[in-house]
């Protein structure tokens, strides 16, 4: 079986960029099978573009843009990709900078697919950041991953304790298309509104709306990486009013506008 060493991985990498014990890197998937192989360190992969199926020994995943999985060393897997462009964003961390940090990197063991919106949109900040590459970005991506490998930490111990409810909001918020209003998820659920929106913050992390503009902001960026859309068919896809809305937003969360970021992605 195939050991992949720091850095490596197979396709073509649009960036590679080296911080203190962690590598980040932009890359074009170009097998359309890769073998049983693992990695000498953990990373993440989040699928930029196209489509990737996953496997390992216990489950497997069909990927699509968005979607993001942390794996841990040991973890052996195989990778089939359709014919069609596919792009892959990877950090590769080594076990320097989970001691440096105090993260036991035990707690995180096999692979994980994080769909939790607030992972993703810290993920989508390193994104960010790798295309800023300023004397502050190194600062900023460590302090992100910090914040993921809390938060998935912090899932894992309140899983046992959530009501029913909560999972089933869960697969309601991620549904396209759909009635977001306080009013409509109560009713889905059996739960009273107030109820639910007391209670939203302490299992999901943050406020109801800002939750969903979260949902709305991450598929957002994964269309804007694409450069396949205008503005207008990204706001009607991920559901904004308007271009101005969607705007404003998406400053709000990244400190920069869509078309700011586009030039940065394509000047890589």
């Amino acid at each position: 079986m195939n050991k992949l060493k720091t850095g490596e991985f197979y396709g073509k990498h649009y960036q590679r960029a080296a911080f203190d014990n962690l590598i980040i890197t932009d890359t074009e998937y170009t097998h359309s099978k890769v073998d049983w192989h693992y990695h000498e360190n953990p990373y993440f992969t989040y699928l930029l573009q196209g489509k990737l199926f996953e496997s390992n020994k216990i489950e497997s995943y069909y990927l699509e843009p968005g979607d993001l999985l942390f794996h841990n060393w040991q973890d052996a897997h195989y990778n089939i990709k359709p014919p069609e462009f596919t792009r892959g964003f990877h950090i590769e961390l080594n076990q320097e900078w989970f001691l440096n940090f105090d993260i036991q990197i035990t707690d995180f063991e096999g692979s994980i697919n994080l769909k939790n919106p607030i992972i993703k949109n810290l993920m989508n900040h390193i994104f960010v950041e790798t295309k800023i590459n300023d004397q502050y970005s190194s600062l900023s991506i460590e302090s992100n991953l910090i914040d993921i490998f809390n938060t998935i930490k912090e899932a894992k111990k309140e899983k046992s304790k959530k009501p029913i409810w909560v999972n089933k909001l869960k697969a309601l918020l991620i549904e396209e298309k759909m009635d977001y209003s306080l009013k409509s998820l109560s009713s889905k659920l059996g739960v009273h509104p107030v109820h639910l929106s007391r209670e939203f913050n302490r299992y999901f992390g943050t406020s109801l709306g800002n939750y969903i503009r979260l949902i709305k902001l991450n598929k957002a960026l994964c269309l804007l990486t694409s450069n396949k859309y205008s503005m207008t068919e990204i706001c009607y896809q991920c559901g904004f009013y308007d271009q101005s809305h969607f705007i404003t937003n998406f400053k709000r969360i990244y400190k920069t506008t869509p078309s700011k970021l586009l030039k940065n992605i394509l000047q890589c």
